[in-house]
């Protein structure tokens, strides 16, 4: 393995508070603890000196690695081939359900299929971001690593045998640990990282093996709920399974991916801490889950999003009431840092913790926000009173303030400018409160926003739509494209097969798509207050395919997602974006590009059923 794996090189585990990325190597090069935005414990994915890792993998450099997940859960499997033997490393994370947790579990198992494997361990562990020193103390049952700020993390061992039959004692190297040692056919071992975990102990094979049938027990029935019954089930799967491993589940509130600093250009600056809840993120993840039967987890971040709805509301002081991001508590304080002892992936710098955007002003937020609580309205999770309360004051803020330059979907740090997104999806707000309250009879300044909404409807029309490039542009003062507009047609705002809309997305497959695969818009026409280029955004490919689908271009729109699923990686995988090479770029698994995966899959097998059905109208094919 390089300096560097590729992003793509890992798969992902979890416990449903934290996440760590396994390479194909066996090591683990990022994990956080307690909390997917607590500082790292192992971040050599950042720096490959200072970041800290914890490896398993044999004790050569001649064997050749395959990795997979076991069917239908999140356990994964690194397997390594030599001559001498098959030997594999099972990695997973016990699912701890309820409260926050400060004890959390790696569970690393190791088998050897045939012949014989000697392995080499190295743990070497780096806490808050490799700038905490810590205290060793190795036993012969493990070893208890502690910091001066009280955090402990503890290696327990399975299936230890002497070192005269193959075994070994974990000896100090550094502020880490190495230990070699044999197994052979048939035989079993492992160990268990787990923080604040005491004192270190032997673990029986049987433990080690209840960790992993409840484990298994527990993934298995989780993808019993889905009701997703159409084609490509096992890539639909997957993406279901990683947005929920990417759901923080004391709070409901899912992570936009479980990194921080992977760049969207290799050497650039783009390189941002993606580990909180985005309302748009968000909002479009449970969306997303809903769809394939999760109501549960569309409750409890509705739960969540009820009560960042109320605090705003009650804290408005005439000043955007939602953020665009929350830690996954709900809490705030989102300050951005740059990790200057860090060097980056491949060079990568600055490398940020926090996130500056958090006090940005994004209009489009509320429009995903009360798309999703319609969305749950739909599935039979109506919003209560107290949410209702805050919603129309909300609403009523965005029908007084939603003309008026934003900055952005994207967080360009260019300043603020008249982005047609921002207000298609304040027309997007008030549609959805408009047809909850005559819905359920809810009181409402209904006029107020039916005004405003009417009001946008035309503007976006008029200013949003630029005649000379026969299409809908970023903002009213350019005519570079943007594939956020991709959701029009998807959220109803103008149909998939109206003449403006086709002439857009024609204009779209000229300058934004190559070969499938969709940029979001051109820095170099837009200059964004960034240097650097970036690679292909993959949610802008599955919304791609999702519009045309809705335009009748159903083989095309076929194609285009097949193509789509090569860019994923090994396990069906996806990070932010796509290089000129193929390769993987930005923050990973990205939850964007998996929930736009389940919704364009729905979507795609929708229309095909359609057409098998002899229901599809000829004429919305030809409608181009």
């Amino acid at each position: 393995m390089d300096r560097y794996p590729d992003i793509s090189a890992h798969g992902l585990i979890g416990d449903l508070q934290t996440a760590a990325l396994v390479t194909t190597d066996g090591t683990v090069d990022f994990f956080c603890c307690p909390r997917f935005d607590s500082p790292s414990v192992f971040c050599s994915l950042l720096d490959a000196d200072k970041g800290g890792y914890f490896s398993i993998r044999p004790a050569t450099d001649s064997y050749v690695t395959k990795q997979l997940y076991l069917p239908n859960t999140a356990i994964l499997i690194t397997r390594f081939m030599t001559p001498d033997g098959v030997g594999e490393v099972q990695d997973f994370m016990p699912v701890i359900e309820g409260a926050p947790a400060s004890r959390h579990r790696l569970v690393r198992q190791i088998r050897v299929a045939r012949g014989q494997m000697r392995f080499v361990m190295e743990l070497q562990p780096r806490f808050d971001y490799g700038r905490a020193s810590h205290s060793v103390e190795v036993t012969e049952a493990g070893a208890v690593f502690r910091t001066a700020g009280g955090m402990e993390l503890t290696l327990h061992t399975a299936g230890r045998r002497p070192a005269g039959e193959g075994g070994t004692t974990p000896e100090r190297v550094g502020d880490g640990l190495r230990a070699t040692f044999t197994l052979r056919e048939g035989e079993t071992g492992g160990v268990v990282l787990e923080s604040m975990g005491g004192q270190p102990r032997a673990i029986s094979p049987g433990e080690l093996q209840r960790l992993t049938d409840d484990t298994t027990a527990y993934w298995k029935a989780w993808l019993n709920r889905s009701t997703y019954q159409g084609r490509w089930r096992e890539m639909v799967t997957r993406s279901a399974m990683t947005l929920k491993l990417m759901t923080y589940q004391p709070s409901g509130a899912p992570v936009a991916a479980a990194t921080l600093g992977l760049p969207e250009q290799a050497g650039g600056e783009r390189n941002w801490d993606y580990r909180f809840t985005w309302i748009r993120d968000g909002s479009l993840t449970m969306h997303a889950l809903s769809n394939l039967g999760y109501l549960e987890e569309a409750g409890r971040f509705g739960g969540w999003m009820r009560d960042r709805v109320i605090e705003s509301a009650a804290a408005s002081n005439g000043a955007s009431p939602l953020k665009i991001m929350y830690r996954v508590d709900g809490s705030s304080d989102l300050t951005e840092e740059i990790l200057d002892h860090f060097e980056g992936w491949r060079g990568s710098r600055p490398v940020r913790i926090g996130n500056g955007a958090a006090d940005q002003l994004q209009l489009d937020i509320y429009g995903e926000a009360a798309d999703a609580i319609i969305a749950a309205d739909d599935a039979g999770l109506p919003i209560a009173y107290e949410g209702w309360l805050a919603l129309t004051k909300i609403m009523d803020w965005v029908a007084d303030n939603w003309d008026q330059p934003d900055e952005g979907v994207w967080e360009t740090r260019g300043g603020r400018k008249d982005f047609t997104y921002g207000r298609f999806q304040c027309w997007v707000a008030l549609d959805r409160a408009i047809r909850l309250a005559a819905r359920h009879g809810r009181p409402a300044n209904v006029a107020k926003w039916a005004v405003a909404r009417d009001a946008l409807y035309r503007q976006i029309m008029n200013r949003g739509w630029n005649n000379e490039v026969k299409a809908f542009t970023q903002h009213y003062d350019t005519k570079v494209l943007d594939s956020s507009l991709l959701l029009m047609p998807i959220e109803d705002f103008i149909s998939p097969i109206d003449p403006r809309w086709l002439s857009t997305l024609d204009a779209m497959n000229s300058e934004l798509v190559s070969d499938s695969l969709v940029y979001r818009y051109n820095p170099a026409a837009s200059p964004d207050g960034l240097h650097g280029d970036e690679g292909t955004f993959s949610l802008c490919t599955f919304l791609y395919v999702d519009a045309l689908a809705r335009a009748g271009r159903l083989d095309e729109a076929v194609l285009t997602f097949e193509k789509m699923f090569t860019y994923g990686n090994h396990l069906g995988l996806f990070s932010e974006e796509i290089d000129s090479t193929g390769g993987q770029l930005g923050n990973f698994p990205q939850a964007f590009t998996h929930l736009a995966l389940i919704n364009s899959a729905i979507t795609l097998n929708r229309e095909l059923d359609k057409r098998a059905a002899g229901l599809q109208l000829p004429s919305l094919a030809m409608a181009r």
